[in-house]
């Protein structure tokens, strides 16, 4: 067995318009990394569209439906102020989705160790009822719904390492006791949510970090928080929002990390997965707007999954 790879050329088609940071570059960045003689053993599979019924354990029918019916069939219509969509958002979008759901069906049955889900647009902003954030359906968090309907696992947890907080996925997640979210970000910054004292009920651990924090702060948060909450939780599954505009290079925010922290923080979730959850870990691409650390960020995470 060897990571599974999902990604599908329509994740390249989301074209948010001349300027926008979350931009096709940032995905061709990522599979150029990959494209790598290191990453040959990868078990590259084309992500299907997910199923309606599938986005729906996470966003309600009518708000799916009034979404993709908004696309439009030429131009560019916004959500918000940084949530635009094209002609080709809305199969990018069920194509991204999918990927999350196919790669939790796959790692589920043993076909592979690991899955990196390489697409766009992101998901952790989007709430139930809301698209934002460049996010339009929340990927980790329908894969999670995923792993406990078709795969009769009760306990699924997300960690997110982005520099923005995940609202969408707490918000997904805060009142379910079956699901575990934990988060390092930068705060203050954009959504503005993450303060320390939201923690659902009991299955939230947020771990804010200054402007200007780098690997020591970024580690410690880790290890004191997130890893020993999630190692109590015992999670059957964990999935890995794996944005990397924390990294020092990105344009979008203040933390100070590199490649090495991403690296050292995939160690040690794959240890606590293979202590409670068989191994079964899913990631998938959230943010990460510098493109020369976006590759070597997402090449640097990858190399870890394969080391299984």
């Amino acid at each position: 067995m060897t990571t599974l790879l999902y990604t599908h050329p329509a994740c390249l088609e989301h074209d948010p318009g001349h300027y926008h940071p979350e931009s096709p570059a940032r995905l061709r960045a990522v599979l150029e990394a990959l494209a790598a003689p290191e990453f040959a053993r990868l078990d590259r599979r084309s992500a299907p569209e997910a199923a309606i019924d599938e986005i729906a354990r996470v966003h309600p029918r009518r708000f799916v439906e009034r979404l993709l019916a908004a696309v439009p069939r030429e131009g560019h219509r916004g959500i918000d102020a940084d949530t635009v969509l094209c002609p080709a958002s809305g199969r990018a979008a069920l194509h991204a989705a999918g990927a999350v759901v196919a790669a939790v069906d796959a790692v589920a049955a043993g076909e592979g160790n690991n899955a990196f889900c390489a697409v766009r647009p992101p998901g952790h902003h989007a709430e139930p009822q809301r698209s934002m954030g460049f996010c339009l359906f929340n990927n980790v968090a329908i894969g999670a719904h995923r792993a406990r309907a078709a795969h009769d696992l009760s306990r699924i947890a997300v960690v997110d390492f982005d520099v923005h907080h995940g609202n969408g996925t707490q918000a997904c997640f805060a009142a379910d006791a079956g699901f575990f979210y934990g988060s390092t970000h930068q705060s203050p910054l954009y959504p503005g949510t993450g303060a320390r004292s939201e923690t659902g009920i009991g299955n939230i651990v947020n771990v804010p970090l200054p402007p200007g924090a780098g690997s020591r702060q970024f580690r410690l948060g880790f290890s004191d928080a997130i890893l020993p909450a999630l190692d109590a939780f015992r999670p059957e599954m964990l999935l890995i929002s794996a944005g990397f505009d924390a990294h020092r290079d990105d344009p979008l925010a203040q933390l100070r990390l590199d490649e090495s922290d991403y690296m050292w923080a995939t160690e040690q979730l794959l240890e606590l997965a293979r202590q409670h959850a068989a191994g079964r870990v899913v990631s998938t691409l959230e943010g990460g707007y510098d493109l020369a650390a976006l590759g070597r960020s997402a090449a640097a995470h990858v190399r870890v999954l394969l080391s299984v």
